[in-house]
C-alpha cells in the first residue's frame, strides 16, 4: 500500500529532559496533531492523565506498554461516566437530538482518549518495555515509514484490530467463504443486507425489447424457451454494476449468482485494492472488473447495485465515510444517475437502512421524492430486521431507533 509522503504528516514538538524534540504525527482517523505534549510514564495516575487529556494536553508514553494499556482503560471509564451522569439529569427531547448528543459525546470521548501517545521507530517498532511486535499491522495501515513518528495508543488498537480482521476474514454465508477487509475499508459484518442481494430475483428480462417480453415470459412458464430466447435471457443478466464496492462483497455475490460480467467501482484506493484481492481469492476476478470511478462507470447495465452510507450526517473522521453521508450526497448521486445507466427494462437495487428515518434525519417522504425526482419508480421492496447486538442493547442512547430499524432492498426502474 502506498502511504502519504512524510512531509504531508504534521510535526509535534515537546520538551524532554531539558531538550526540545519533535516527530511526525500520524493519525488515520484524522485527529489533529496535539499542540501541547508532555512526557508520561508509569508514575502517571489515571485521574491526572484524564484531566490533562481533557484540557488538550497529550501524553507521550515512555513507560511499560502494558501499563499504558491499563491507563487508557482507566481513562475510558472516566470518559464514559460523563454521558451517564448527563443522561440521569436530562433526556433528549427528540430522536434527532439524542443522535446529535450521542455523536458529540462520542467525538469528545475519541479526542480525549487519543491523547495517550506512543513513540514508533522508522521500522514501526515501539521502543517501550514489553511492547508487542506491531510492525506488520502498522505496515499494512501506513506503508513504509521514512523516519520515527508518534501515534495514539487508541489508533494503534484500531489498526491492530483491522489487521486481525484482514488476516482472519469475515464469514459470508451467501458466499460460503470469507471476505478479508483491508484497513480503512468497511467490514461487511452486518450480513442482512448481503442476504437481500443474494436472494432478490434477478431482472432476467432486462434489455429485452418490450414486444418480446410477454412471449418470453409465457415460454419460460411453460418451459418452452428456444435457443434465441435463452440467448436473450442470458444476455440480459450478463452485465451488472456494483457502485461503491468497498470489499467487493456484493460484486462477489452477484458473480456467484451467475452474472457474467460485473463492473465494481469505488473512489478509495484502499477499497479498490481490497476488492481486487478478495475477488482474486474467491476466483471471481475473471467476471468482475474493479475500476476507480465516482459512482458509475461508462455505459449501461441490466442491474445496478448500490449500498451507500445509511446515515445523512457529517463523518468525524475519514474512517466514518462508509457510515455517514453528508446531506445524502452519495444516495442522491446514485439515484440521479441511475436511469441513464440502466438498460431498457433494467433494475437498480438500492440497499438502505431506515435508521435515518427513526432518528429524524430523513423522512420516508423525502426518500420517495428523491426517487421520483430522479425519474425512477419503485418496482418493489424487501425488508429484513437487523440482528446486530446494538438492536437489543437498552443502554444505547439510540436504542429505540435501532430496535425499530429495517434494512431494505429497493427495486427501482426508469419511468
Amino acid at each position: 500500500m502506498v502511504c502519504p509522503a512524510a512531509p504531508s504528516w504534521p510535526v509535534i514538538h515537546w520538551n524532554e529532559s531539558g531538550e526540545e524534540k519533535s516527530a511526525r504525527w500520524r493519525s488515520e482517523s484524522g485527529t489533529p496533531a496535539p499542540q501541547k505534549v508532555v512526557v508520561a510514564d508509569d508514575r502517571m495516575n489515571a485521574d491526572a492523565a484524564y484531566r490533562l487529556a481533557c484540557e488538550g494536553t497529550a501524553l507521550l508514553w515512555r513507560g511499560d506498554f502494558h501499563n499504558a494499556r491499563q491507563l487508557l482503560q482507566a481513562m475510558a471509564r472516566r470518559a464514559d461516566e460523563k454521558p451517564r451522569k448527563r443522561k440521569n439529569k436530562e433526556a433528549a427531547a427528540t430522536p434527532v437530538e439524542a443522535f446529535h448528543l450521542h455523536r458529540q459525546a462520542q467525538s469528545q470521548r475519541a479526542r480525549t482518549l487519543c491523547m495517550l501517545l506512543l513513540p514508533f521507530a522508522a521500522d514501526h517498532s515501539m521502543p517501550l518495555r514489553r511492547a508487542p511486535d506491531v510492525r506488520a499491522a502498522c505496515m499494512d495501515a501506513y506503508g513504509a515509514a521514512a523516519e520515527p513518528y508518534v501515534a495514539s495508543l487508541r489508533g494503534l488498537q484500531g489498526l491492530i484490530g483491522a489487521y486481525e480482521w484482514r488476516k482472519n476474514g469475515v464469514g459470508i454465508a451467501a458466499l460460503g467463504a470469507r471476505i478479508h477487509p483491508h484497513y480503512g475499508v468497511f467490514a461487511p459484518i452486518r450480513g442482512e443486507y448481503i442476504g437481500l442481494v443474494s436472494e432478490a430475483p434477478l431482472p432476467e428480462l432486462a434489455g429485452i425489447p418490450a414486444s418480446l417480453t410477454p412471449t418470453l415470459s409465457r415460454q419460460r412458464e411453460r418451459g418452452q424457451t428456444n435457443r434465441c430466447a435463452n440467448s436473450l435471457l442470458s444476455a440480459s443478466r450478463s452485465v451488472a454494476f456494483d457502485i461503491g464496492t468497498g470489499t467487493g462483497v456484493l460484486a462477489a455475490v452477484l458473480a456467484r449468482r451467475g452474472i457474467k460480467r460485473i463492473i465494481a467501482t469505488d473512489q478509495d484506493q484502499r477499497a479498490l485494492a481490497c476488492a481486487r484481492e478478495n475477488l482474486v481469492r474467491l476466483g471471481f476476478d475473471a467476471q468482475v472488473e474493479v475500476v476507480q470511478a465516482d459512482l458509475f462507470p461508462a455505459g449501461r447495465a441490466a442491474l445496478v447495485v448500490c449500498n451507500p452510507p445509511w446515515v445523512p450526517a457529517r463523518p468525524s473522521s475519514p474512517l466514518e465515510h462508509a457510515i455517514f453521508d453528508p446531506d445524502s450526497r452519495m444516495l442522491r448521486g446514485f439515484l440521479s444517475g441511475l436511469a441513464a445507466h440502466l438498460e431498457t427494462g433494467g433494475e437498480g437495487w438500492l440497499i438502505l437502512s431506515d435508521l435515518a428515518e427513526h432518528l429524524g434525519l430523513r423522512t420516508r417522504a423525502e426518500l420517495l421524492a428523491m426517487i421520483d425526482a430522479a425519474g425512477l419508480k419503485v418496482l418493489g421492496k424487501t425488508d429484513v430486521k437487523p440482528h446486530h447486538p446494538r438492536a437489543s442493547d437498552t443502554s444505547d442512547p439510540l436504542h429505540a431507533a435501532r430496535a425499530a430499524e429495517l434494512t431494505s432492498l429497493w427495486r427501482l426502474a426508469a419511468k
